[in-house]
């Protein structure tokens, strides 16, 4: 059973980098067919896919978020991680990492799109 855990600071200056890792277990990160995402709720909105890397390497993102995120991983450590940049309050939000099997939703309607999740981490971004 793959589990995937989200770590990184809970708050972030504006103007700062966020940045967070998602450590996968039970299963390589290389493993053909996975993509491994990036997603975010913020207070009262939905579900919003920010980008994914896929087994392979290749990364692919939103088209609003890509001139401010960047996703690499650590096939050393299982890892895959999420940078953010010139974060403002907007960015407030839960985080999450998720598996599929297969290319992801990136319109979101339901957890039950994506195999696996993390259980989230709050990021606030505040003075």
């Amino acid at each position: 059973q793959v589990q995937l855990q989200e770590s990184g600071p809970g708050l972030v200056k504006p103007s700062q980098i966020l940045s967070l890792t998602c450590t996968v277990s039970g299963g390589s990160i290389r493993t053909n067919p996975y993509y491994w995402s990036w997603i975010r709720q913020p207070p009262g909105k939905g579900l919003e896919w920010m980008g994914a890397i896929r087994y392979s390497g290749s990364t692919y993102y939103s088209p609003s978020l890509k001139s401010r995120t960047s996703i690499s991983w650590d096939t050393s450590k299982n890892q895959f991680t999420l940078q953010l940049s010139s974060v403002t309050p907007e960015d407030t939000a839960v985080y999450y990492c998720a598996a599929t099997v297969g290319p992801p939703s990136t319109t979101i309607t339901a957890m039950s799109e994506y195999r696996y999740w993390g259980q989230g981490t709050q990021v606030t971004v505040s003075s």
